[in-house]
């Protein structure tokens, strides 16, 4: 009798742990279901004013077909060698670079821009025209930059050459310390730096972008091909969510600022007059404007091929955009 009862409780015991462990294992597949629903779409950028639309769809904490993970950079090299290869989905970069990296082969798509405007082309204040730039320092982050192609142009409308100035390429974040202490004599690069100098008057703005180029393209939102065709529901998701953020962007408010400053550690009165020279409102890439970018960067060497509207830009999703 002890015997059937010691047997029983086993059984029952037996019974119960196989029920238990059957309860988990749908508690872990339901959590593995869920994470294979969420595609982690893994974007890169820079710490700029040019980013913002993304530093604010970041701030929206639930997304309905993926999940949004940002991973910054140090370098503009550093950011294109993760998007060539394949590290991360997309990024926010200079349109310039991945012009490149497509006319290399690496299929890539411009399918929105990083803001409007707000590059400023900034001198020490002893510099009252451009003929003072003959034989100085200017500085650019990259050569394959629109800001490279801005100083070329503002130089050659004052009749000079490009090789009139002594062309050195910075770290953004290095510019408003070697303007301040006299080791260039100005520069030109993305936001916040400009109004670095401008906002605690060690620098004076010569030129903005607009008085020199008018639509310029600078950044853009690059999505790797690979990823708008295999997940398109999710690649039309993500472009819907960042037209929105960069509407929110465009009212340059308190919630923008405090976004903002989560991926930037910039003083308030300096972003306040960077916001003041960038626009968010529009962002579709028009043929135009790429053209006239592909024309300079043709007429400067930097290309030889570039690639056309048709092959590098998609407007497919934000056009759709809700």
């Amino acid at each position: 009798m002890k015997s059937y009862k010691k047997l029983l409780s086993l059984l029952i015991i037996s019974i119960l742990t196989v029920g238990l462990a059957a309860c988990g294992s749908k508690e872990s597949s339901a959590g593995k279901s869920e994470s294979r629903e969420k595609r982690v779409v893994k974007i890169g950028y820079l710490p700029i004013t040019h980013a913002v639309p993304l530093f604010l769809e970041s701030e929206q904490e639930t997304f309905k077909n993926f999940k949004l993970e940002l991973v910054k950079f140090g370098s503009w090299p550093e950011l294109m060698d993760a998007l060539n290869s394949g590290r991360i989905d997309g990024a926010s970069v200079l349109v310039t670079l991945a012009m490149k990296a497509k006319e290399q082969g690496i299929d890539l798509k411009a399918v929105a821009l990083g803001h409007r405007d707000g590059n400023v082309l900034v001198t020490a204040n002893d510099i009252n025209n451009v003929a003072d730039l003959k034989g100085k320092n200017f500085a650019i982050p990259h050569k394959f930059s629109t800001h490279n192609i801005l100083l070329y142009q503002m130089l050659k409308k004052a009749g000079m050459k490009y090789e009139d100035v002594n062309v050195v390429e910075l770290p953004p974040a290095e510019m408003p310390a070697a303007l301040s202490e006299g080791r260039i004599s100005g520069y030109v690069v993305a936001e916040p730096f400009g109004a670095a100098s401008v906002a605690i008057k060690k620098g004076k703005v010569l030129y903005q972008d607009t008085d020199i180029w008018k639509d310029s393209i600078d950044c853009a939102l690059v999505l790797r091909n690979e990823f708008i065709q295999k997940d398109n529901n999710v690649a039309q998701e993500f472009v819907n969510e960042y037209v929105k953020a960069g509407k929110v962007a465009e009212k340059k408010d308190d919630h923008t600022l405090t976004a903002s400053s989560k991926y930037m550690k910039v003083d308030k009165n300096v972003m306040d007059l960077s916001f003041k020279w960038i626009s968010y409102d529009n962002l579709r890439v028009n043929k135009s404007s790429y053209d006239e970018l592909t024309k300079s960067l043709i007429e400067m060497g930097l290309s030889k091929n570039p690639p056309s509207y048709e092959e590098f830009v998609d407007n497919s999703l934000y056009d759709k955009a809700k």
